[in-house]
């Protein structure tokens, strides 16, 4: 299956369509993206339309409503969460993190450490679950 977003005049995800790989293989037997924006335009009206993968093979992030398509990265993401202002941008992967690493869980003597982001104080907190 091959995957399209609607984009508006701002570059902003309206939805996603679903289409069979029949519709955007061309002759010569490869997958063609301009096949599959072609067919969107004609069924649904003017896009622009930009093929997503559903398996992050390209275009860094699997399109979703409200995302936007950054063209120059050729990526697509999602807005910056207001709930986590510390949060910055990773250009390797063009998601919003941390801005420090979380660390990581670990299980010993029936207890579980695990972390959670405290944007309060912009740092992880260490929680304790005491496993049965």
């Amino acid at each position: 299956m091959a995957h399209f977003a609607r984009l508006d005049e701002n570059n902003i995800v309206l939805r996603v369509h679903v289409l069979g790989n029949e519709v955007i293989t061309g002759e010569d037997g490869n997958e063609d993206e301009a096949l599959g924006s072609a067919y969107l335009t004609k069924l649904h009206g003017k896009g622009p339309w930009v093929q997503t993968s559903y398996n992050k093979k390209f275009r860094k992030n699997y399109a979703g409503r409200g995302m936007t398509y950054d063209a120059e990265r050729d990526a697509f993401i999602v807005p910056k969460p207001k709930e986590h202002p510390s949060f910055v941008f990773n250009e390797d992967i063009c998601k919003w993190v941390p801005p420090t690493p979380k660390p990581e869980t670990v299980e010993k003597d029936g207890k579980v450490n695990f972390h959670t982001w405290n944007e309060e104080n912009v740092e992880w907190e260490l929680n304790e679950v005491i496993l049965d």
